[in-house]
């Protein structure tokens, strides 16, 4: 029992710091290449990759189409969806905002799993996520009272929404396909296929020039994001979901802008401040509200 408790820990801190990280990490993305086809060439060469792991180990890929439609499903929305909303809704409002939008995701985990999942509601999850939310909002007090309430701002607090509304039914369909024995790894690959290829398809629809950027900054912050970002990261957030629901797993997503600010700090001179302190706090006491044992 202790060492799998030790064990969700681990797959709850892996991809809190991998996907606080990665925050940084993005920026080298910016420039030539367009979000969509960035994300769209780190889904489908984590897609690979993994394909060919589960090639060289002989792991089952057959599977029925009615399974691949699942997979689809957690695809379109984890790997696809969720990342094109986000990424319109930053070009809209302050990322600090997208980043306390994101805290609900907790909520929405709780709500798409008791509807579609019969999980239960438990009062601890709640106590963290709300103490989550308080915490990312007060890190990043400055970013929300500088918010105006303009169409622009309206339309991209709406997007952020969907995007998480998004990613939380991703994470529910793949708590809904871990039910069923559909093995994570082999559905983490074929799902990251499907947002991959979704997400290219949205960006030629779109009109965007295919492009890809040989510059060494470029291909290592992708190769960063493909293996680290995508493969590990999603692959451990996944199994945790399968492990200890929807609704505690998502608390690793809480916790990214305690990783992210920290990161920022030393690397771009972020001013850390007593709120921050307060924030990081809240975060991390939320934290232990969220890994604590399920009670009645």
């Amino acid at each position: 029992m202790q060492d799998s408790k030790v064990n969700n820990v681990h797959l709850f801190i892996i991809p809190a710091v991998i996907w606080g990280s990665t925050w940084y990490v993005i920026t080298f993305q910016l420039g030539t290449v367009d979000p969509l086809l960035s994300v769209s060439y780190r889904f489908l060469a984590g897609s690979f990759i993994i394909l060919s792991y589960c090639l060289i180990k002989r792991k089952s890929l057959n599977y029925p189409l009615k399974v691949h439609a699942r997979i689809a499903l957690q695809g379109s929305l984890l790997f696809g969806m969720n990342y094109w909303l986000v990424y319109q809704s930053e070009s809209l409002i302050n990322s600090g905002l997208v980043a306390v939008a994101f805290s609900t995701i907790i909520f929405f985990n709780m709500i798409f799993g008791a509807i579609f999942l019969r999980l239960k509601v438990v009062s601890k999850v709640i106590s963290g996520a709300l103490l989550g939310l308080l915490g990312t909002a007060i890190i990043f007090k400055d970013e929300l009272q500088s918010f105006s309430m303009g169409s622009d701002s309206v339309t991209g607090i709406v997007l952020c929404f969907l995007g998480v509304a998004s990613a939380s039914l991703g994470n529910i369909v793949s708590a809904s396909n871990s039910k069923i024995n559909i093995p994570v790894i082999q559905s983490t690959a074929f799902g990251m296929g499907y947002g991959g290829l979704l997400m290219l398809g949205i960006a030629l629809v779109v009109g965007k020039t295919i492009v890809f950027d040989t510059s060494l900054a470029y291909v290592l912050s992708l190769s960063y994001l493909t293996i680290f970002g995508s493969i590990i990261a999603f692959v451990t957030y996944l199994t945790l979901i399968s492990k200890i629901g929807p609704d505690r797993a998502a608390y690793a997503i809480v916790l990214l802008p305690l990783i992210a600010v920290t990161i920022s700090t030393f690397l771009e001179g972020f001013n850390f401040t007593v709120y921050t302190a307060l924030g990081m706090s809240l975060l991390l006491l939320g934290n232990y509200f969220a890994l604590a044992k399920k009670s009645g």
